[in-house]
């Protein structure tokens, strides 16, 4: 089929196109959004670095949601998901801020992987308290970072990333690290005092 031929159809696809990066990591356009270029370069590289670690928080919790065992299993697998839907949010906002301030968000995995500051894990499986502490440990490495980079952007005048770090990043850190907290907490149901005699059930006619 000639070019001429599928043109003239309008239903045939173009197929295996290339084209050329027309705005390269790093960059951002000017946008009319009263913030200088100073400030949203500034703002793009810290929202992409908490981006990249957003990502690997994501993955973290899907991988450890899937391998999640033992007698608590089905509370976990449960939690664990309802905090990586949680997170893809962020990483969606985190995003779509950084394209908001003329930027290019990090948006290939291998890209993430490679600016993040969250540790890689084990290819395997970990015991439960492990893969919980490496949560936390990865929610802590993301809320120092992000704390530092609202501080900064509020001096900056960028109100719009401060409020995305703080309401979103920062709050909903906190409380995913709480909920996951707890379930390292050694919690018996039953506990008896020293020399104590489990109190008898009355006898009832």
């Amino acid at each position: 089929m000639t070019n001429a031929h599928r043109h003239k159809s309008g239903s045939q696809p173009w197929l295996h196109q290339k084209g050329t990066e027309i705005q390269p990591f790093g960059t951002v356009r000017q946008l009319p959004i009263g913030l200088s270029y100073e400030a949203r370069m500034y703002a793009c590289q810290r929202l992409n670095h908490l981006l990249a670690d957003t990502q690997m928080l994501y993955a973290l919790y899907k991988k450890h949601h899937w391998l999640m065992r033992g007698a608590t299993f089905h509370q976990l697998h449960l939690l664990l998901d309802q905090h990586a839907s949680a997170q893809l949010a962020v990483v969606d906002a985190l995003a779509e801020r950084v394209q908001s301030l003329g930027g290019v968000a990090v948006g290939d995995p291998r890209h993430a992987a490679e600016i993040t500051s969250v540790p890689r894990p084990p290819d395997g499986v970990e015991e439960v308290p492990a893969m919980l502490s490496r949560l936390l440990e990865a929610h802590e490495t993301i809320l120092v970072n992000a704390r530092d980079a609202a501080h900064r952007l509020a001096e900056l005048g960028d109100d719009g990333s401060n409020d995305l770090l703080v309401s979103e990043v920062i709050r909903g850190g906190e409380a995913q690290a709480w909920f996951l907290a707890e379930h390292l907490v050694e919690t018996p149901l039953v506990r008896l005092l020293p020399d104590a005699e489990p109190e008898a059930a009355p006898i009832r006619a």
